[in-house]
């Protein structure tokens, strides 16, 4: 029988509210179509394996995710990776439940997960560079003009210089983009990077 995990239990309580029905209700499916499932938390987020490395989740600030440790191997009739290939994860970025594919969709995925992990196939995992992380030009010039976040801007890594630009950029309205514009500088001049709340609370555990 599988598993269930008090970290686990404890990761998603620790979640952010949106985040919380929807690794809840990828949890439970799981369980539902994979009994012999076992949590665990491997590199600080919730993994659910099944005779080796199965399905992994997470929730961070702005939205979670939900993936398919060998998506590159399983079939896509729906073409759900397809529609989420340049996001992290199986599913993209997630906010609500709504957002999920039905029950009935995922059932048959975790299914094609399982059968994969019963002939015991493997991933051939290969580096692929990113590609170079381009700050537009607004952004430069707001940022010439706090010192103090650009400071913090420019000594962040790569990745989480990243996680700053595209939250402003994936901003639909331009009231949005202001209103996040405002937010990342308050941040960058507290010297924070943008999930540092998350960050801190895995250090933590």
């Amino acid at each position: 029988m599988g598993k269930y995990s008090p970290e686990v239990d404890k990761y998603i309580q620790n979640s952010a509210d949106f985040a919380k029905p929807i690794l809840k209700h990828l949890r439970e499916l799981i369980h539902k179509v994979c009994p012999e499932v076992e949590e665990k938390i491997k590199w600080g987020n919730p993994h659910l394996d099944y005779k080796g490395t199965f399905i992994f989740m997470a929730a961070f600030k702005q939205h979670a995710i939900f993936g398919f440790w060998k998506s590159t191997l399983m079939k896509d009739p729906n073409g759900l990776f397809k529609q989420n290939k340049d996001a992290m994860g199986s599913l993209g970025r997630l906010t609500e439940v709504s957002q999920l594919p039905s029950d009935k969709i995922l059932t048959a995925y975790i299914k094609e997960g399982m059968r994969l992990n019963d002939e015991g196939k493997k991933v051939i995992v290969t580096k692929h560079a990113k590609p170079k992380l381009v700050v537009p030009s607004f952004i430069v010039k707001i940022l010439s003009k706090n010192k103090e976040a650009k400071v913090t801007f420019d000594g962040l890594s790569p990745s989480h210089k990243r996680e700053y630009v595209e939250w402003i950029m994936e901003a639909k309205r331009e009231e949005t983009k202001q209103s996040r514009i405002e937010k990342t500088i308050k941040m960058l001049i507290e010297g924070k990077s943008m999930n540092w709340e998350y960050e801190a609370k895995m250090k933590s555990k």
